[in-house]
């Protein structure tokens, strides 16, 4: 008679669980290690990406109208690239106004574009609106000339166009400025929807270094193919921007609202600009809409590059290539438009000299 043994329980293999657990606790620590290095070591303030980075999750937010993509949340504030940021209740860089409220006699001048707009890396006063504002009203000796800053980061000018023809409009602007910069024919940026995204400084480290070594070592398009490459013919973000040009110009024709397009250069080599066709290419669409176009390059192109930038390693335009900028645009809409942008302080001067 055979007897039948109850089946022992196999016991659980401990160095394979352990193993397991301590490579998950590894893999855990270095996370917070790589995480804690990028936000106390790495962070300097003055980091572009980072800086970027903490404006986008602090700052911004999705945009109901999708033509628009993001925008600024209203009554925001934050300190990047070593200057404060404030955002006032229209969701602008500007100070608090009531867009309803126009005094007499007061021409009111829109500004749209990008972050070279929204004055990326330089005090709110040192932005080329506040600036060319400033100009205009002898440094507040008058209050007629009111320049409103609607600069977006990372906006191109199909969203510029987008917001100004959703809402801008409602600012009742007596002048559009269009300002262009080489990257505007990029396409829309979505926002990424990532934790690692939106939440972690090492992935935004290592997502800038991945790029920069693509570009040195395996042969990713450089900085000047790059752009170049954004204005061949097939590229959809071109056509989305002539396309764009097309309904800002014809929305203010019809409610005869005069438009400037600006073009503002890329800082890092002036003396030979590399970029010159795509400046007679923005030159040429403004043209064939009949709008005034103004190159800003010439304004700078003394000067050294480095001496323009927000930074040794941001060539963004910091208060030196503003305060040229400004002056550049001034003169262009005292051209352009002196019916609006006469002078009253020098005319009454120069009547009250006549005998």
């Amino acid at each position: 008679m055979s007897v039948s043994r109850r089946a022992t329980p196999e016991k659980p293999k401990r160095p394979a669980l352990m193993l397991t657990l301590s490579t998950l606790l590894g893999l855990a620590a270095g996370a917070l290690l790589l995480e804690g290095t990028a936000r106390w070591a790495l962070d300097s303030g003055m980091d572009f990406d980072l800086e970027m980075w903490k404006y986008a999750r602090d700052i911004k937010r999705v945009s109901d109208e999708p033509a628009i993509g993001h925008e600024h949340r209203p009554h925001t504030a934050g300190f990047y690239m070593g200057v404060p940021v404030e955002i006032n209740a229209l969701g602008l860089r500007d100070v608090e106004f009531d867009p309803d409220e126009k005094p007499a006699g007061q021409v009111r001048t829109v500004m749209l574009g990008d972050s070279l707009t929204f004055g990326w890396g330089v005090l709110a006063e040192d932005t080329p609106s506040k600036m060319l504002e400033t100009l205009f009203n002898h440094g507040g000796e008058s209050q007629r000339f009111q320049v409103i800053n609607t600069g977006v980061g990372n906006y191109n000018t199909q969203m510029e166009t987008a917001y100004f023809l959703t809402k801008g409009y409602k600012l009742k602007p007596d002048v559009v400025v269009l300002n262009y910069f080489i990257n505007d024919a990029e396409p829309t940026p979505r926002r990424k929807r990532s934790w690692l995204a939106e939440h972690s400084q090492a992935f935004v480290v290592l997502s800038s270094a991945i790029d920069k070594a693509s570009r040195l070592f395996f042969g990713k398009s450089d900085w000047k193919d790059y752009y170049r490459g954004l204005y061949a013919e097939d590229q959809p973000g071109w056509a989305g921007t002539k396309d764009a040009i097309h309904k800002l110009a014809a929305y203010c024709r019809e409610q005869s609202i005069p438009l400037l397009i600006v073009n503002y250069p890329e800082l890092h080599e002036l003396k030979e600009y590399p970029f010159s066709e795509v400046t007679e290419a923005i030159a040429a669409v403004a043209a064939g809409e009949s709008v005034p176009f103004l190159d800003l390059t010439p304004s700078v192109a003394d000067l050294e590059p480095e001496t323009l930038w927000v930074s040794p390693t941001d060539a963004h335009p910091n208060k030196i290539a503003n305060d040229r900028f400004a002056r550049a645009i001034k003169k262009t809409l005292q051209a352009a438009f002196p019916q609006l942008y006469a002078d009253p302080i020098h005319s009454v001067s120069a009547s009250d000299g006549q005998g």
